[in-house]
């Protein structure tokens, strides 16, 4: 299993906006000068974001993105359905629909709903344990750990770069 690269430039472009103060946007522009990554890119994860309901954009020639609710209601969950999609991680085909380890006779046109298939019900209630514990990781509380790891003039310029 293996999260897009989105997931990475979107948490951490989401932090910058959580000490911004809710009057204020930051541009993609800035974001991507800042963290050195493609514009072009980092717009892509940012609709989605947009799309989802967690950043809101602010037209005009000082617009941007601002968070679209407090921080402590977006968690790392929300951020990875937004960029990844909702399906489920394991994509059960039923290959042993006919076989002795399918334990009722009807054939399931969905896997992913199918209570039969012992390896699918296992599966999905793994990443069940895994949704749970990303709900329980907000912006909130990155931005705390944050505070609480780095040393205080990283944050300091940080915060002084986006508010230029």
């Amino acid at each position: 299993m293996q999260y897009s690269v989105m997931v990475e430039y979107a948490l951490h472009s989401l932090v910058y906006l959580v000490d911004a103060p809710t009057t204020d946007s930051i541009g993609i522009k800035e974001l991507s000068e800042f963290q050195g990554l493609s514009e072009t890119y980092l717009s892509k994860v940012f609709g989605k974001l947009s799309k989802a309901g967690i950043v809101s954009s602010v037209p005009g020639v000082k617009g941007g993105y601002k968070l679209a609710r407090p921080a402590e209601e977006i968690s790392f969950w929300d951020v990875i359905e937004a960029v990844e999609g909702i399906k489920p991680i394991f994509q059960c085909k039923n290959i042993l629909r006919n076989h002795y380890s399918y334990r009722d006779d009807q054939a399931c046109s969905s896997c992913s709903t199918n209570p039969s298939c012992t390896i699918n019900v296992t599966m999905l209630e793994g990443e069940s344990y895994m949704r749970e514990f990303f709900r329980g990781k907000t912006l909130s509380w990155l931005n705390s750990e944050l505070d609480r790891v780095l040393p205080e003039k990283s944050r300091r310029d940080r915060q002084e770069y986006f508010a230029k």
